[in-house]
Formats: structure tokens, C-alpha cells, sequence
């Protein structure tokens, strides 16, 4: 890098400071984690660091030029001209962020340093804690004020039948709440990178078999692994992924029909699917379908029995084993989750 092209302000014509001091300024902001462009009084970029110019794809050869022009991003230069705003947060319009600018004054006169900082993976993660705290305040409420009821029924004079009955459905809203709490702290452990992994030989079909007999899923299971699959991966995070996936499938597919399962070797991964029936999932809504308590449907998934965080678990347990998730649409209706680990199948003799 010829550092002594971005000499600043009035050091630029000093011919007699040395070429690495001269350039000091803007070696620094070179290396700053931080975006860095520096401007003239004419908004033209002088200068763009290393991460300045990743993000807005440019070239040294590009500049100086218009601030407009390089970015294409009104409310960038808005930021910047906003006289006693030092910081500004903005949403881009060409590019799915939003940014903080911070104006300082340059080292030449009339130049102005714009430090921009990429803030939208925090903006992501505060949005999803925020949405994570009211779905679980929501999900917590209906069990509490059943089970309320149930205790306050069982306080008055009820025949023994009308007790047995609240008696139950007290017992089913606690089993709820401890399912939603065991589960939770499931995530909490997975998250904090607290469980280990066990690996051992895995035979998918055998697998198939106990899930379905451990898990009492009454329904029709048609289930087509490729003969002698096998692979050496957790048996119980895996089996209980799978659990997650089946038990998915039998809320939204339609009694009568049938759950798919296809387990089969493609390109290096292993690759289980797991295809219901139902009536599929907008495409919106596939980048978050496994997050805590997210609902495509929110009165529907009221009359569903589960946590919600079954879909959550399983991409957990597939990122701990070094797998992934996805769902997709299925070919003549209804959904597909698959379920892939970057495990080199083998083969029983």
C-alpha cells in the first residue's frame, strides 16, 4: 500500500515531513475495526479503510469520489451533514443494514473523519430477545391461569368426578410448565456449549424405530433409509433432533396422512427428511421457523399441544454435532425440515 496517496489535509503539501508520517493518520484508521471514510468539505471521500471499502464494495482506484457516488446512500451523507448530530443511526436502503454514523473533525482543514459501526446483528439479536421475552410471557400465561382455575375449583364443594377431572387437567398444566422449564434450560446448556458429545455408531433406520417406539407416535410412518446407512454421531442428541422433527410433523399433518422419512448420503452429509402433509409454511417465514416460540399461525399453534421450542432445540443440537437445518416446501403440498451432519456416512458389513 503507497501510504503516502493519502496524505491529509494541509500535511499533503508538506513536502518536507517524511512519507510514514505524513501517512500515520491514515495507516491507524486503515487497521480500525470500525468503518472510516474521510471527507472534504464537498462530501468527496478522500479516504475509505479496509472495512469501509468490504462494505461498500470499493476499490482504492475509486477515490476520491462523491460520497453519493460511492455508496449510493442518501442517509449516509444526510448523517453526516447533520450538523450537531455526532451520532446517527440509520437503515440503509441499498443494502439490509442499519449502520451508526459518528462525525469527528479530520486532521486537515475542513475534513471530517465518518466512523460507521454495522449494527445490525445487534439490532437482530435485541429484536429476537425482546420477541423471546413476550412469546415466553404469552406461552407461560395460559398454563398458569389453567391451572389457577383448576386449584380454585378444587378449594369449593365439587362432586368426586368434578374433582378428578380439575385434579387431571392441574397435573397436565404443571407437567406443561415443567416441559417449557426443562426445555429452556436445555437451550440455555446447548447455547453455553455445555454438553458433550458422544459419539458412537449410529444405524438411522434402527434409530428411526426407537424414536418412534420411545416417543408413542401413533401414526402412519412410512420411512424410506438408504439400505445400511449408518454413522458415528450422538446417539441421543440426534434421536431426540429427529423426536423434535416427528413430533412437528404429526401436530400439523392431517391424521389421515402420512409422515415421511428419508434418511440417505448426499454429497458428504448425511441428510434426514422429515415431510408432513399439512399446509405448508409461507416462505417468509423459513428463516425463522426454528427460533424460540416463533408461530407462522399464532391462533392455530394455540390449539397445538407442545412448548414451542422443539424446532429451537433441534437446530441447537444439529449446530452443537456440527450439522444444520432448513425447511423447504414439499413437492404436492405440505412441508419439509431436513436435518443434515457433515459426518462421512458408513456402512455396516
Amino acid at each position: 500500500m503507497d501510504w503516502s496517496r493519502f496524505a491529509l489535509g494541509r500535511r499533503r503539501s508538506d513536502a518536507s515531513a517524511p512519507a510514514h508520517i505524513v501517512a500515520l493518520p491514515y495507516r491507524l484508521l486503515e487497521e480500525a475495526p470500525l468503518m472510516a471514510l474521510v471527507l472534504d468539505q464537498r462530501m468527496q471521500v478522500q479516504f475509505a479503510n479496509r472495512a469501509a471499502r468490504e462494505f461498500f464494495e470499493l476499490t482504492p482506484e475509486q477515490l476520491p469520489d462523491s460520497l453519493i457516488i460511492l455508496t449510493r446512500e442518501l442517509r449516509v451523507e444526510a448523517a453526516i451533514r447533520s450538523g450537531g448530530e455526532i451520532h446517527s443511526e440509520i437503515r440503509l436502503v441499498h443494502r439490509p443494514a442499519t449502520v451508526l454514523v459518528t462525525v469527528v473533525p479530520g486532521y486537515g482543514p475542513g475534513e471530517i473523519v465518518a466512523f460507521v459501526d454495522d449494527l445490525t446483528e445487534l439490532r437482530r439479536l435485541q429484536t429476537v430477545r425482546q420477541e423471546f421475552v413476550a412469546n415466553l410471557s404469552h406461552e407461560l400465561r395460559t398454563p398458569i391461569t389453567s391451572l389457577r382455575l383448576a386449584a380454585e375449583s378444587l378449594v369449593g364443594e365439587l362432586p368426586e368426578a368434578d374433582r378428578r377431572r380439575f385434579a387431571k387437567r392441574a397435573l397436565k398444566e404443571a407437567d406443561h410448565l415443567a416441559a417449557i422449564v426443562d426445555n429452556l434450560r436445555q437451550l440455555a446448556e446447548i447455547e453455553a456449549g455445555r454438553p458433550a458429545v458422544r459419539r458412537s455408531r449410529v444405524d438411522l433406520a434402527e434409530l428411526v424405530v426407537e424414536v418412534r417406539r420411545r416417543n408413542r407416535l401413533d401414526r402412519d410412518l412410512r420411512v424410506e433409509v438408504q439400505p445400511g446407512l449408518a454413522i458415528v454421531a450422538d446417539r441421543e442428541k440426534l434421536a431426540q433432533a429427529l423426536a423434535n422433527l416427528l413430533d412437528n410433523a404429526a401436530k400439523f399433518s392431517p391424521p389421515e396422512e402420512p409422515i415421511e422419512v428419508d434418511a440417505r448420503s448426499i454429497e458428504g452429509e448425511l441428510v434426514i427428511t422429515v415431510r408432513d402433509h399439512g399446509q405448508g409454511i409461507s416462505p417468509e417465514h423459513w428463516d425463522r421457523i426454528f427460533e424460540r416460540f416463533y408461530k407462522v399461525d399464532p391462533a392455530r399453534s394455540r390449539e397445538m399441544p407442545g412448548t414451542g421450542l422443539g424446532l429451537a432445540i433441534t437446530k441447537h443440537l444439529a449446530q452443537l454435532m456440527g450439522g444444520r437445518v432448513w425447511t423447504e416446501a414439499a413437492e404436492g403440498g405440505g412441508q419439509v425440515f431436513a436435518l443434515a451432519l457433515p459426518v462421512e456416512p458408513i456402512t455396516f458389513a
